[in-house]
């Protein structure tokens, strides 16, 4: 999961990729990236940090220009650690191109090895991004063949590279001197929308990127189109799968995207709204509601499904948690013994609203277990009798390989679990998931045209069709034999 912002101006853009980016931090927290075009020229700073880390003052000056992507990384694919596969990616053939990706390719491996024997083209890191840049840049010579590029031509492209990538792709890049195009896969796995502002077109992981900067969401991008903005703002548009199909990834609705954004059509913050409606069902069907004193959110995103889920259960809502919002995400961060060490610093406990009382926990999730334990154990220390936990998502038992980080199924607490060892596990007194129909039903019913969800984590099934028990295997070998390569590095 990344963040990716795109944008074709009358005016200099530097800025307005910077708020684009700082509106979609929750997206990515290890790396941020700006490229902006003058001329021919591209102007480039990335770095490892967070946005508002990355970016001072001479940074932005060294950025002109009215056109420019940029992105924030959440690494899924290739080396957490390595500075070199912060995004943007640049080649300089044909034309010149960066790119921005968020999302994962499965078949990064093979088309590596293609890009060498049959496209001679090197790849020089881990990272799937480089691989899809190098087939975009190759297809794009293909499609052109030295004429004048044309937006045909660049449909073209895309139409060929959705025939070789695997997985899931969102995509912005800047072909110089021509414009900008943005893509998504042909199953729409991961989210990218378009806007609208005064002489300035925009796309978006989010649409809270385009209204926070005062673009108008025009629409999605639909699941296989293209999308090319000329250098006079100018947009073109064409379906350039020969099959589509529209699976966007529920954990999305659930955890990653911000309550104010609209994805594919669904206000998030109203399907959390109805992600508690569905879990007061499962919670009452499980124990009585006089047995809880209260209802409490894990911060953030649980707020607005435990507020319905106290409202339909007649329950107080309360506020038992305070946030330390300089610490970032824990399921972000890499690596089991961060995450841990980092639960207590990011939250602290109300003792008032736990002592004595019967709470029902709520989040929007539960990945590895790690923070569920912690968060448990500090409301029995806050005296709280009885500690019950609900999440407004279904139980994580399967890896995803669509751009999230969940790679291995040994580290999900639910994989090969009951729900009762689960609850053993995380020391609660009553465990309630979300039922994957349920969660289906809550984000479905607010656009009809959405009929189909990806759900892989939730019940193993891959939308794609085409991933097999060994993929999953190589993909985290590669994640891990990545990741101790840098450790080595470090030593």
């Amino acid at each position: 999961m990344c963040g990716i912002v795109g944008v074709v101006s009358n005016a200099p853009v530097n800025q307005l990729i910077y708020d684009g980016l700082l509106l979609l931090q929750h997206r990515g927290q290890d790396a941020a990236g700006i490229v902006t075009q003058q001329g021919q020229k591209f102007f480039m700073h990335k770095a490892k940090g967070m946005v508002r880390d990355v970016f001072r003052t001479r940074d932005m000056r060294a950025l002109p220009g009215n056109v420019g992507l940029g992105q924030v990384r959440y690494p899924t694919a290739g080396n957490a650690n390595s500075e070199e596969e912060a995004q943007p990616f640049y080649v300089n053939a044909p034309f010149g191109l960066v790119m921005s990706h968020n999302g994962n390719l499965t078949n990064a491996h093979a088309l590596k090895a293609e890009l060498f024997s049959t496209d001679h083209r090197h790849i020089n890191t881990d990272s799937d991004s480089e691989v899809l840049i190098n087939v975009l840049a190759h297809e794009l010579d293909i499609a052109t063949r030295g004429l004048p590029l044309k937006p045909a031509d660049v449909f073209s492209a895309v139409t060929r590279m959705h025939k070789r990538l695997k997985g899931s792709y969102a995509v912005v890049a800047l072909i110089a001197g021509h414009g900008l195009l943005a893509f998504r896969d042909p199953f729409g796995i991961r989210p990218l929308c378009l806007g609208q502002g005064v002489g300035t077109a925009m796309v978006a992981s989010e649409s809270v990127a385009l209204e926070g900067t005062g673009h108008t969401l025009v629409r999605d991008i639909d699941p296989g189109e293209a999308v090319f903005i000329d250098m006079q703002g100018q947009v073109h548009a064409q379906q350039c799968s020969e099959t589509s199909a529209h699976f966007p990834c529920l954990f999305e609705y659930v955890y990653l995207a911000r309550p104010d954004s609209q994805l594919d059509g669904v206000s998030v913050y109203q399907a959390r709204l109805n992600m508690g409606e569905t879990l007061a069902q499962r919670v009452i069907s499980t124990i009585s509601p006089d047995l809880i004193d209260s209802v409490i959110p894990i911060p953030e995103s649980s707020r607005p499904s435990a507020m319905q889920l106290a409202h339909l259960l007649g329950k107080p809502y309360r506020e038992g948690f305070v946030k330390n919002r300089y610490v970032g995400r824990t399921f972000i961060m890499p690596g089991q013994a961060v995450r841990k060490r980092s639960v207590r610093q990011k939250l602290n406990v109300i003792a008032s609203e736990f002592k004595g009382r019967n709470v029902l926990l709520v989040d929007d999730s539960i990945v590895r277990g790690t923070t569920s334990r912690e968060i448990v154990q500090m409301a029995r220390d806050a005296g709280a009798r009885k500690v019950y936990l609900a999440s407004a998502a279904p139980p994580v038992r399967f890896p995803n390989v669509y751009g999230i980080d969940m790679p291995s199924p040994e580290e999900l607490v639910a994989h090969g679990k009951t729900v009762d060892e689960i609850c053993k596990v995380i020391g609660c007194d009553a465990l309630i998931y979300q039922d994957v129909q349920g969660l289906k039903n809550a984000v479905a019913s607010l656009n009809p045209k959405l009929t189909g969800f990806d759900a892989s984590c939730f019940d193993g099934i891959y939308c794609t069709g085409d991933i097999t028990p060994e993929d999953i295997i190589r993909l985290r070998g590669e994640r891990i034999e990545a990741d101790e390569l840098q450790e080595d590095a470090n030593v």
